[in-house]
């Protein structure tokens, strides 16, 4: 049995695809889009139309329906431009996850169908609601509710930091439908509209990093979702929230992974032009062994990366692998970003340089979809189960 540790050529191509763009049109707007918090529909249009916006929607609703480890070579490469117009495009493969595991197929049709669907003059954008003010990790401080009247479901509460949710068209929504249940089935998932009576979204959050990720919180009054609007079944809520992030989690991580690697490149590019002591800094050995540090990491943490995904797409539970994926490249690009700072030295406090705005972006990674320390104790977890 071997083990292969390259890309397909189909998954190189995409890469080089995905780098590209990045490259050319990611990076040259990254830095107005991080001052003005402008949300980047330019770009997004531009991705909509060569393919890497929706990638997971299956082929029958008009997608490419790329496997988790695809999604990890472009999620790495956007991230390399600018994780927070990546965190922007990335967010729909969120939202739509659940539908595509779980959305009946004229649910699918209605919601996946029309975001393939090329000569918009803009993309179709949806959010992931689960996060509450007071609920993000603790299941058992979710409020909002969900009650059955008729052939409608009412829905009543409140959402928080929600990516993407002043622009999206419709909400992957998980509320309460039976409290004396919650996790243990007591939830159920919805998909409601942005333009549904009741549907009131906040003020846009200004943000430490990825300024031009639109967060925002949002309110439900009354909202009446119909019943063909359902994702699964009663009670399937928290389990299709979670089953979410087995494929968007190591994506999460290998765009930390892009990051961390934009920090380095930098760091090298620095480090071999400017000079102390009569001689490159790069000639230190102190500075040697913190890029020596951040290859070993980065290099360690895409491979957990791949890991995660290849499991996924061997249909292995990886719900343990994501999260080491996850916890690892998230303190990786933390620490990276760190030192890519402390090697520009005063230069990299200042927002003239580039590694000041990659430090800010990267602290996200320790807290959205999961905290490190949320991750530790669902490894930790896994791990008592595999050995009782």
């Amino acid at each position: 049995m071997s083990i292969d540790f390259g890309l397909s050529e189909e998954q190189l191509a995409l890469r080089d695809m995905a780098h590209d763009f990045a490259q050319n049109e990611i990076r040259p707007v990254a830095k107005h889009h991080d001052e003005t918090g402008e949300y980047p529909w330019g770009v997004l249009a531009k991705a909509h139309e060569l393919g890497l916006l929706n990638t997971h929607i299956a082929p029958e609703n008009g997608g490419m329906g790329l496997g988790a480890m695809d999604g990890m070579v472009i999620a790495e490469e956007l991230a390399w431009g600018c994780s927070g117009i990546g965190t922007a495009m990335e967010a729909n493969g969120l939202a739509e996850q659940p539908v595509i595991l779980g959305g009946s197929e004229a649910l699918k049709k209605k919601y996946l169908s029309p975001m393939t669907e090329s000569g918009r003059e803009r993309p179709i954008m949806c959010a992931y609601a689960v996060t509450e003010p007071n609920a993000g990790s603790d299941v058992q401080g979710l409020k909002t509710t969900a009650v059955k009247k008729g052939d409608k479901w009412v829905i009543n509460g409140q959402k928080m930091w929600i990516t993407n949710a002043g622009v999206a068209d419709w909400y992957f929504v998980v509320a309460v439908t039976d409290p004396g249940k919650l996790a243990r089935g007591g939830m159920t998932a919805f998909v409601v509209e942005r333009n549904s009576p009741g549907v009131h979204v906040g003020k846009k959050e200004y943000n430490m990093g990825q300024r031009c990720s639109d967060t925002r919180g949002l309110s439900f009054e009354d909202v009446e979702v119909p019943e063909e609007n359902l994702v699964g079944q009663v009670g399937d809520g928290w389990k299709l929230a979670m089953a979410a992030f087995d494929y968007t989690r190591p994506a999460v991580s290998c765009a930390a992974v892009g990051v961390a690697r934009a920090a380095m490149e930098y760091s090298i590019e620095y480090a071999l032009e400017r000079k102390t002591f009569g001689q490159p800094i790069a000639n230190h050995q102190a500075i040697q062994f913190m890029l020596a540090e951040m290859a070993m990491e980065i290099d360690a943490a895409r491979l957990l990366c791949w890991k995660a995904a290849w499991m996924k797409d061997s249909h292995i539970r990886n719900t343990k692998e994501s999260s080491m994926a996850k916890a690892f490249a998230a303190d990786v690009v933390m620490k990276t970003t760190t030192n890519a700072v402390q090697i520009f030295g005063g230069y990299g406090y200042s927002e003239e340089y580039p590694v000041e705005k990659l430090m800010r972006d990267a602290k996200i990674f320790q807290i959205y979809e999961g905290t490190s320390q949320i991750q530790r104790m669902i490894i930790a977890r896994e791990m008592m189960m595999r050995n009782k």
